[in-house]
């Protein structure tokens, strides 16, 4: 579900920066595949939204995953378990720190895994790259990810997008996961909505509750028109 707002907004807005990784180009001259980053607060939904996003494209495209935690494979064996895809197209990054750092400061764990995986699967089309439970301030390099969704939940407090932080106001997309809970949490979505645009101007946000049917539609539709974006780009 999409809910808008559509005041107007005077002043500025914070500091954004587009999220572009490096040479687009794998070392054959073929082209890569999109890397899309996935943040957010511990227990969010950021694993159930890539198990979702794997199920709602994996027909259409070819997709691999990467996910990070500091020293457990916990996410990826989620993933394993629930059959999203092969068990060759999703591996583990043990971070041994936070995984912030990983995602962000360095980055080579990340950038060899995924670089391995096209090695070994080849005409990826997207690669999701999901950070391990991390705060408000995680953030992808822009060396790692070509577009970051970073993801909240209503449970967390209605309050998160008024707060701000980098990976609310910057993310490429901002996903309002649980929406179902709204009513039991004492969460106000509209309220969310109009705080999440005063921070965000005109990037867009996503409310999802992943318990509805094709309840991820919303960020699925997203993710396919950045690849129509990235594959009609120059290489």
């Amino acid at each position: 579900m999409h809910l808008d707002d559509h005041l107007d907004h005077a002043g500025a807005y914070p500091q954004r920066h587009t999220h572009s990784a490096a040479d687009p180009r794998r070392p054959d001259g073929t082209r890569r595949a999109l890397r899309i980053g996935l943040g957010g607060p511990v227990g969010s939904g950021k694993t159930a939204t890539v198990a979702a996003l794997c199920r709602a494209l994996r027909e259409e495209l070819s997709i691999a995953v990467v996910t990070n935690d500091i020293y457990t494979r916990e996410d990826a064996e989620f993933l394993l378990r629930e059959a999203v895809l092969p068990a060759t197209r999703i591996t583990a990054v043990e971070t041994g720190a936070c995984p912030h750092t990983a995602i962000r400061d360095d980055i080579s764990a990340n950038l060899e895994a995924v670089e391995d995986l096209e090695d070994a699967l080849g005409g990826l089309d997207i690669v999701f790259i999901e950070s391990g439970g991390d705060n408000l301030t995680a953030t992808f390099s822009k060396g790692l990810a070509d577009a970051q969704i970073f993801v909240i939940d209503v449970a967390g407090g209605d309050d998160i997008p008024r707060k701000g932080g980098p990976g609310v106001t910057t993310a490429d997309l901002l996903v309002v996961n649980k929406t179902d809970l709204a009513p039991y949490v004492g969460s106000d979505l509209e309220r969310m909505a109009h705080d999440a645009r005063a921070q965000r101007g005109d990037l867009p946000v996503a409310f999802t509750s992943l318990v509805a049917e094709n309840g991820v539609k919303p960020v699925a539709d997203w993710v396919r028109e950045r690849l129509t974006a990235w594959t009609a780009a120059p290489a």
